[in-house]
């Protein structure tokens, strides 16, 4: 992130160390000096931006040993968001220590973006550099570029809102969410910028902006075409290449809208169909229990009822076997 001024001073204090090499120094406390080491080794290891010449004016690097110190160096006018400043008047940075938070970032991430802030303001000097091209320049010079994947809903929601470069600047004054999505656009924009040289990328552009006048009039010398035509390239390109996931999220957004209104009536009315139905099937048991019930009082009804005048009849006996003996007849001599 790009500061105009920060708080004086503050890391060169008694209780801080300092660490040299190369045309950087380093500020930090005894518990981030492994840190400190390790910043200062990337730094000059890594000392070229693409399409500047290398720097040679001195760095200072400070790292805030806590949150409360970060607030009191890098000043009142920086977002809550923001991870990292650099202040090219006086070609200084402040990075958080090793008690940042996990959305503070790579620290070695975040030193080479800031440090890219400074090169290229020590390259153009006088030049008005608007804020979607610093921002977007120290992005794609840190290697940011692949953090695409992750930023792709928030890459659709800003390309919903309509991609502009007047957008991108007024991007970066919003919250964390659409910060973070206009840092990921205006990268786009410097890569696409890039692309239009395949051979010498962003040098061109820089050397004749170097010469004097304005970013559009070293477009044109550079690349041939107009700024106000690269952004409607630009934007078209964003529109064609997250349009679709725009349409998706935002129809993703709609049912989940959707879900949260119909939900609950739904869940109310298939609660009471549940005791509709309980009702019904035990209004059905009990008719079904009447019905059998009126059945065998139907059946004992239809049973007559015994006689209570004339003595019982005795059964019959069995009927008289015809091979048997015939009582009164001698057999036949």
């Amino acid at each position: 992130m790009i500061a105009t001024a920060a708080a004086p001073g503050g890391a060169q204090d008694a209780g801080a160390r300092r660490f040299d090499g190369g045309r950087f120094t380093v500020y930090a406390y005894p518990e981030d000096a492994p840190l400190a080491r390790a910043l200062l080794d990337a730094a000059r290891a890594r000392d070229t931006f693409p399409g500047l010449p290398r720097p040679t004016r001195r760095v200072e690097i400070a790292i805030a040993p806590d949150a409360r110190r970060f607030r009191e160096w890098i000043g009142p006018g920086v977002p809550e968001w923001g991870a990292a400043i650099a202040i090219p008047a006086e070609q200084r940075t402040v990075l958080q220590g090793r008690s940042a938070p996990s959305s503070a970032g790579d620290p070695l991430v975040v030193l080479r973006h800031e440090l890219a802030h400074l090169a290229l303001h020590d390259a153009l000097p006088d030049a008005e550099i608007p804020r979607w091209l610093d921002e977007g320049y120290a992005s794609f010079a840190a290697g940011e570029t692949g953090r695409d994947d992750f930023l792709a809903l928030q890459l659709a929601l800003a390309a919903r809102r309509g991609s502009s470069f007047a957008a991108l600047d007024s991007g970066f004054l919003g919250g964390a969410t659409r910060a973070s999505a206009t840092y990921a656009l205006a990268t786009r924009a410097v890569q696409e910028l890039a692309a239009l040289d395949r051979e010498r990328g962003l040098a061109l552009l820089f050397a004749y902006w170097r010469e004097g006048g304005t970013l559009d009039a070293a477009v044109r010398r550079a690349y041939g075409v107009t700024l106000a035509g690269f952004e409607v390239r630009w934007a078209e390109r964003m529109r064609r290449r997250y349009g679709a996931l725009a349409v998706a999220t935002d129809l993703g957004l709609a049912g989940v809208v959707l879900l949260l209104l119909v939900g609950p009536l739904w869940w109310a009315r298939r609660r009471r169909d549940r005791r509709r139905l309980a009702a019904l099937v035990a209004a059905d048991a009990a008719a079904d229990a009447r019905a059998q019930a009126d059945a065998i009082e139907a059946l004992l009804a239809a049973v007559p009822p015994p006689s209570s005048g004339a003595p019982a009849s005795p059964p019959p006996g069995p009927p008289p076997d015809a091979d048997g003996p015939l009582h009164g007849r001698r057999p036949d001599a």
